[in-house]
């Protein structure tokens, strides 16, 4: 088994930290992450809830996880903790969130341009996932675009499936 990097060392002791304390608030952990930007480091915890988080959600759980991190003292250096929800474009990093988002319309940009699509960004909505691929169902591809997958010939609708480790970020869309 691979040995954990120092940052999934950190995601993953914080998650196990902060999910009975999310417990006894009433949420859930959406997802832990410790990034670098620029000089600085942040712990960012995300936190949901059936109807979505409020300020007070996360003022709670950052207060407790806070003390408890400072008791725990597992990250070297200096970083800061931000405790809030993952927004209406969440990113799916996890299988649990592509589970969670069958059905829904996803955004996709991929590190290159995906010859059926002949972009690299692209949405439509999410019908499948596993191991090593996500697949959504797309609008039809533009006039004059050769077809090159298979289409419903009443919608024109194309089932396209993408390898995950081509996917540079995976979100639900935001509609209007």
């Amino acid at each position: 088994m691979p040995r954990k990097t120092k940052k999934q060392q950190y995601e993953t002791r914080t998650e196990a930290l902060v999910t009975p304390i999310a417990e006894k608030w009433g949420v859930r952990i959406y997802d832990v992450d410790y990034i670098r930007e620029g000089q600085d480091y942040y712990l960012n915890v995300y936190i949901d809830k059936d109807g979505g988080v409020n300020i007070g959600d996360c003022e709670n759980v950052s207060r407790e996880l806070s003390d408890a991190l400072d008791a725990e003292d597992f990250i070297a250096g200096e970083y800061t903790l931000v405790v809030s929800s993952p927004g209406l474009g969440r990113t799916l990093t996890k299988d649990r969130h592509l589970q969670n988002s069958i059905g829904q319309e996803v955004e996709i940009r991929t590190y290159k341009p995906q010859e059926l699509v002949g972009s690299k960004e692209f949405s439509g909505i999410l019908t499948a996932f596993d191991a090593d691929t996500v697949t959504i169902l797309c609008a039809p591809a533009p006039k004059g675009r050769k077809k090159k997958q298979t289409a419903d010939e009443e919608t024109g609708e194309r089932q396209i499936t993408v390898n995950r480790k081509e996917i540079a970020v995976i979100r639900l869309a935001i509609d209007f």
